[in-house]
């Protein structure tokens, strides 16, 4: 697969365990596709990625693969990561004209040297002149527009797919930070298990990311929600339609949830006093998209005592973090983790 030579943009990228987000300077996000890529076993070739490949998970024929390539935020699948890599980033260079780019990219906090070099190596085997890495909650700290140069207190609790990323940051640095690794997958697995368990009902990850998006909350609803879900019988194996409520979907993902509060606490208790105050002023801010879980917000606030925000278009955060960044890369070069040239 060529790459493209008449002129170049730099690119950032928000390399999700549940969707990829790419932006391109001076154009703003350009890509959000879910991270599926499906391959021919034979030949290793792409046959689709994102969206068309999320739809093949579990119904493809002997021949095809369809895997999410990234778990808990960071690489599991190196070939298919490369490939799924090399064909958004040749997909974004046709669109809009990039050889080959700077590119930004947003890592767990928690990630190893290993992990790093993975992500490197398979940004730079897709097409890439330069690879910089930035934590995911700095970068979404830079997206939900914190000044993260002042000398000033911010908490970012950043849930994607994989990791829960939470960090303090002040001066353009990370003070504390911890990354778990329950996420919005964590919470999927918990309604598949609990529908398992509870209404002897097979129902797959898709069913259950949709029945999360829709009546999933950490707290009571005022008015509770319901949804009719339809799955496998396990007692007959024949298909069967529940009802299930937004109570049941509360106590599903109690654990998790308890998990997130329980990370979020033990980072403002090693927190220094005087980033502490600043933080008990602002508040938490909530990015990513486990942030739209409804009154998860209102539990934080409770168990923490401190007002909690939800960041604009928190999806996006990450992504827009790594676009901010490539636009003024000289000032905010001191957030990236490394940067790393191609000779």
């Amino acid at each position: 697969m060529k790459f493209f030579t008449f002129g170049s943009k730099d690119i950032g990228i928000d390399l999700g365990t549940a969707n990829i987000l790419v932006t391109v300077k001076g154009k703003g996000i350009v890509l959000k596709e879910p991270s599926v890529v499906a391959i021919d076993r034979r030949t290793g070739a792409i046959t689709a990625t994102g969206s068309e490949a999320k739809d093949m998970l579990g119904r493809t024929p002997e021949q095809i693969k369809a895997v999410r390539p990234l778990k808990d935020g960071v690489i599991a699948d190196f070939t298919a990561t490369q490939l799924m890599l090399k064909n958004l980033i040749y997909k974004v260079g046709k669109n809009y004209n990039i050889g080959r780019p700077r590119v930004v990219v947003g890592v767990p906090s928690g990630i190893t040297e290993v992990e790093e070099r993975a992500v490197e190596e398979s940004v730079m085997q897709a097409g890439a002149k330069e690879v910089y890495l930035i934590e995911e909650p700095m970068a979404a700290a830079i997206g939900a527009s914190l000044d993260v140069g002042e000398p000033s207190g911010n908490i970012v609790v950043d849930i994607g797919g994989g990791t829960t990323e939470v960090a303090v940051i002040s001066l353009g640095g990370i003070v504390v930070s911890h990354s778990l690794r329950v996420a919005g997958d964590e919470l999927d697995n918990d309604i598949v298990n609990y529908i398992k368990r509870e209404m002897n009902l097979a129902i797959g990850e898709t069913t259950a990311e949709q029945i999360k998006m829709k009546i999933g909350c950490a707290m009571p609803l005022m008015t509770q929600m319901s949804m009719e879900v339809r799955g496998r019988d396990l007692s007959n194996g024949l298909p069967r339609n529940v009802q299930i409520t937004s109570t049941q979907i509360e106590e599903a993902i109690k654990e998790s949830i308890g998990k997130i509060v329980e990370i979020i606490k033990i980072t403002l208790e090693k927190t220094p006093p005087e980033l502490a105050s600043d933080i008990m002023e602002k508040g938490i801010v909530l990015a990513g998209g486990g942030a739209l879980i409804q009154n998860l917000d209102k539990l934080l606030s409770k168990q923490t005592g401190m007002p909690v925000y939800i960041a604009e278009e928190p999806l996006d955060c990450v992504v827009r973090g790594t676009g901010k960044t490539l636009e003024d890369l000289e000032r905010l070069k001191a957030v990236l983790i490394n940067s790393r040239k191609r000779k």
